[in-house]
């Protein structure tokens, strides 16, 4: 493939099969990439991400790394009595949105001969990750913390990767696994440009499911921010082609117990901000150094968004309001909704706008949880 890629940070220009994760400056990678949409020819596709192949940065003759992604439903639901589109990223074959980014990234190491990989996580990404490389032949170990939860445990080890827990917190972990990426292929979810590139097609199912048009706003959860990013780069390639006219609001939401993105935006920062980590139920959310924060300071500026927060007392609620309108969403996918209930009672949503939420994790993943959540919310 030829596309190169190139530094975020120092601005280094790198080719496109280099392995190094990160920069030497310390910087994450961009893909330089220019999407094609072929219409005509990407219309007899069946629905689903890999129907915008010639947009995404892999080889036109490399098999696709698939479990038979679909397009995901657009699912009219109402909030606060304004009605705004869902998009339901939980209905993947792992149960959430990542498996957008791992398609993509599994199928890019393919192209590149890869046989071994490292990723560190402890939620949605370590389950994708894990699948796809099982389905692509490849080796996959996993660095989690030391105490993550039986059940996640359970579905990263069902498809064959391998364990590793890690004393101490999520840093501790992504440490250990950038330790052992000296010596084996890092398949990270946000250092891997090519995972960021298939969140990207987030944008694309929605345009052509609003009709081949963007919407005015799109509210995300953001931790590691792919979901802002992906939307950024998405609409932006739509932009660029001509099919779209303008980009719409990237309104990023954040836990109150973890929160620096919204720090940086609210306070204008020119760095990365000491956050001190609390629990807080959005834990998929709770990232406190998001490697990819000047990216995302530029996508929510550049589409005139914002950042948002929401405290844990909102979130049994929304729960509740998701699962009697037929969605029934991890604890982490609440935080999206419940900021858009903010949006609205501010004022920034009115009614006629064309608003698009993004669900990103299956309630059954944590059922035993959302079950204890909602039935125990105040009120």
């Amino acid at each position: 493939m030829a596309a190169e890629m190139m530094c975020t940070v120092c601005g280094a220009a790198h080719p496109g099969d280099l392995r190094e994760w990160c920069c030497a400056c310390g910087g994450p990678f961009e893909v330089c990439f220019e999407a094609k949409f072929p219409l005509h020819e990407m219309r007899k596709r069946p629905p689903g991400l890999w129907r915008y192949r010639e947009a995404l940065p892999v080889g036109a003759d490399i098999l696709p790394v698939s479990i038979g992604e679909a397009m995901t439903p657009l699912a009219q639901l109402k909030i606060e009595g304004i009605q705004i589109a869902a998009k339901l990223d939980f209905l993947f074959p792992t149960g959430s949105y990542k498996d957008r980014g791992a398609t993509v990234m599994l199928t890019r190491m393919r192209e590149l001969g890869v046989q071994e990989a490292v990723e560190d996580s402890s939620g949605n990404a370590a389950a994708a990750i894990s699948a796809y490389a099982a389905r692509a032949g490849i080796r996959c170990h996993i660095y989690v913390p030391q105490g993550t939860s039986p059940a996640k445990l359970y579905q990263i080890a069902s498809y064959g990767s391998g364990i590793v827990q890690v004393p101490g917190g999520r840093q501790a972990t992504a440490e250990a696994a950038m330790t052992a990426a000296d010596k084996i292929y890092y398949a990270s979810h946000y250092w891997n440009p090519f995972f960021n590139q298939g969140i990207k097609t987030f944008a694309f199912e929605l345009w052509e499911q609003l009709g081949d048009r963007a919407p005015d706003v799109v509210v995300v959860p953001a931790g590691h921010g792919s979901l802002v990013l992906g939307c950024y780069r998405g609409f932006s390639d739509l932009l660029n082609a001509g099919l779209i006219r303008q980009l719409p609001c990237i309104v990023a939401v954040q836990s109150t117990a973890c929160a620096p993105l919204y720090r940086i935006w609210s306070e204008n920062l020119d760095h990365l901000p000491d956050i001190v980590q609390e629990p807080t139920l959005a834990e998929g959310i709770s990232i406190t150094r998001p490697v990819r924060w000047r990216q995302i300071k530029e996508a929510i500026a550049q589409t005139k968004g914002r950042v948002v927060i929401v405290s844990d007392d909102e979130i049994p609620a929304m729960l509740a309001v998701l699962a009697r309108q037929g969605v029934l969403a991890e604890p982490t996918s609440a935080a999206a909704p419940a900021g858009l209930s903010h949006l609205i009672r501010e004022g920034y949503i009115r009614a006629g706008q064309i608003v698009v939420v993004s669900i990103t994790g299956h309630g059954l993943k944590a059922a035993e949880k959302v079950s204890h959540i909602i039935q125990n919310k105040p009120g």
